[in-house]
């Protein structure tokens, strides 16, 4: 139902299918990522208390990006911090990743539709490095989360 992309003990991504289904609040993420993710599933009449959010200064040294697919198919390509392939995933409607470390590359398998959120502001060109890909013949899955 969801699942951590480790690469030497390091957590490059969670992604969480859109099978998902947990009542209540599930947080994928420690407190001290500087982008959270949860799901939350509650029944009719729920009350969510009002509330504001107080201004905090926070420190953000990497962009942490979540996609959410709304409908299509999209290969995501995983990287490690020096650029070096490690292995790929496919994302299907509904689903949802959180990119948290290392690179990523991507490839539309059929027309997708998609929503990112990251942190802000945009520092344009000093916000990421562009690098060339892994030739489409070296891909590799991890068969047991297909």
């Amino acid at each position: 139902m969801f699942e951590e992309i480790i690469h030497n003990n390091e957590l490059l991504a969670i992604i969480v299918s859109s099978a998902f289904n947990k009542e209540g609040i599930h947080f994928f993420t420690p407190g001290d990522f500087s982008q959270q993710l949860a799901f939350m599933k509650h029944p009719t009449g729920k009350i969510i208390d009002p509330h504001v959010h107080n201004p905090v200064k926070r420190e953000v040294h990497y962009t942490q990006e979540v996609l959410i697919i709304r409908e299509g198919k999209l290969r995501v390509d995983f990287y490690d911090e020096k650029q070096t392939y490690i292995e790929s995933r496919v994302l299907e409607s509904g689903d949802v990743i959180l990119l948290i470390k290392g690179g990523h590359g991507f490839k539309v398998l059929e027309n997708v539709e998609m929503f990112e959120v990251k942190q802000g502001p945009y520092a344009g060109d000093k916000d990421k490095t562009r690098f060339t890909g892994i030739d489409k013949s070296k891909i590799r899955y991890n068969e047991e989360a297909q």
